[in-house]
């Protein structure tokens, strides 16, 4: 056979390869959308080799081949599902993503604004990010979409409308487990060496992995969504031959999470300080909304109201001794975990002042969590976050979930479960140098108190001398359809000996 024969039909054969190469690529090409570009590992997708004519441009670039991703799936939309608390609509406050982004399960997407709580929502599916249904300072209805995601195939669309929502706070342990409960999240269960059980949060799908390989989910460090164990961190652990991990340095998306809340609230208080230079109309959202539905409530409500001052010289006394005791443990101690505790300690003398009434007035229900709100002043509004079972809780754990409470509510990140469930209120007008205060009832709380900044002022000792002494005015307000004068008199005066005289809380505390 002559060289040149020889050289045609190789040619020839190389050709009708060529060929057949394109021509599938084609198929694949109109069989889904245009195909997507990608070199991350994380993409569900298809890998096919094909020419990179096909992909870049219609120019023949013999001889060249790449690895090529396509979505081979549909198009699924996330809907906004119902996070509870009656909310229909929620406000768009940013978007972690844009048109075109490749996202994983659980990757936050965007977070927003009820006028309970800010919460950030992340994505049940992976895939490519197609469309964004809203613009930032946009109204996202229940049930409509957010996003569309372009998924690998496989994924049903009852799944994308299902919600991932979750706060970049970490909750309480008990916080944690009634929201997965509610979402129908999986959990194991560990035992603390205090004896305390706390629960490990995963999906099914990750605990039938786990099984299988007999792994116990309590050793793997989630890294997901209020620290779930995802199937990336099983496979890790796996890996590793059973072993932990050292944890990672904290990802940049995170501290871009968290960013961009700080700057919405600065913009916030910019935009509240600013000079008005003409009229202007603007929709109540977030927490000024909320609080104009409570205070509407509260106009049914007979305020009844009690005055009286409390010396604080005492307490002044035990927190300077306690400040270095404090300080070994990271926390910071204010007048205020004091109050709080004494306030706990006299609801359980007067428990009527820890319950709510029904709105037909014909039952009263007596709370047994003594769940303390304490009003926080932020550049979105006032908000009331609450400290849960304070009846449980020492002074320094008091004063610990107050800092965190206190700093997610000025980072306008608080979470709902913080917010929810509060059956007593406290109100710290004195930070900002306020001495008496008429405060509203929160409904359904049945009593709120205000408390005054501390003044050093004349007052008589025992002994008719006159001498420099700390003293803070409290202003209670109650509802006088449950409560009576004698009763917020009465509690009024067991917190007032607690305060002044502070080792008496010794003998009540369990």
């Amino acid at each position: 056979m002559s060289l040149s024969k020889a050289s045609s039909r190789f040619a020839a054969r190389i050709g009708s390869t060529r060929a057949a190469r394109v021509s599938s690529a084609s198929k694949v090409s109109s069989s889904t959308a245009s195909p997507i570009l990608t070199t991350q590992n994380r993409t569900l997708s298809t890998n096919r080799v094909i020419s990179r004519s096909n992909v870049v441009s219609g120019k023949s670039l013999s001889g060249n081949y790449i690895q090529t991703r396509f979505y081979a799936g549909k198009v699924e939309p996330f809907r906004l599902a119902d996070i509870g608390e009656g909310i229909a609509e929620v406000e768009v406050l940013q978007w972690f993503v844009k048109e075109g982004d490749v996202i994983s399960e659980f990757d936050p997407v965007c977070e927003v604004q009820s006028d309970k709580a800010t919460v950030e929502i992340k994505s049940p599916l992976s895939g490519k990010v197609t469309k964004l249904h809203h613009k930032i300072n946009d109204m996202a209805k229940v049930g409509q979409p957010l996003i569309d995601i372009e998924t690998a195939g496989g994924s049903s669309s009852a799944s994308a409308d299902a919600s991932a929502a979750s706060t970049s706070a970490a909750p309480a342990a008990a916080s944690h487990a009634a929201a997965s409960h509610d979402s129908g999240d999986v959990f194991n269960e560990i035992t603390t060496k205090s004896g305390a059980k706390l629960k490990v949060l995963a999906t099914p799908a990750v605990r039938h992995m786990a099984k299988a390989n007999s792994v116990d989910l309590s050793s793997v460090d989630g890294t997901g969504r209020d620290g779930r164990v995802t199937k990336s961190d099983l496979l890790g652990f796996l890996q590793n031959g059973g072993q932990k991990k050292a944890q990672p340095a904290p990802s940049a998306s995170a501290s871009h999470t968290a960013k961009p809340a700080a700057a919405q609230a600065a913009a916030t208080a910019a935009a509240a300080s600013a000079p008005i230079l003409s009229d202007r109309t603007e929709q109540l959202r977030g927490y000024r909304k909320a609080m104009a539905k409570k205070m509407t409530e509260a106009l049914s409500i007979p305020h009844f109201g009690y005055c009286d001052e409390i010396t604080m010289d005492g307490l002044s006394r035990l927190r300077n001794e306690l400040k270095p005791a404090a300080e070994q443990l990271g926390v910071k101690v204010t007048y205020m975990p004091f109050i709080i505790k004494a306030c706990s300690l006299a609801l359980k003398r007067y428990p009527l002042l820890n319950s709510s009434i029904n709105k037909d007035l014909t039952e009263v229900t007596y709370h047994a969590s003594h769940n303390i709100g304490i009003a926080v002043d932020t550049p979105a509004g006032l908000v009331v976050p609450n400290v849960k079972n304070c009846q449980n809780l020492s002074i320094f754990e008091i004063a610990s979930e107050l800092n965190r409470i206190i700093k997610l509510a000025q980072e306008n990140k608080l979470p709902p479960s913080d917010l929810q469930g509060g059956t007593f209120s406290l109100s710290n007008i004195g930070a900002l140098g306020g001495t008496y205060a008429k405060p509203v009832v929160v409904v359904p709380e049945v009593c709120i108190g205000a408390l005054g900044k501390i003044q050093k002022l004349p007052r008589f000792d025992s002994n008719g001398n006159i001498i420099a002494s700390q003293v803070m005015q409290v202003s209670w307000s109650a509802d006088h359809r449950v409560i009576d004068g004698a009763t917020i008199a009465n509690f009024s005066n067991l917190m007032k000996r607690y305060l002044e005289f502070p080792n008496t809380m010794l003998a009540d505390m369990k």
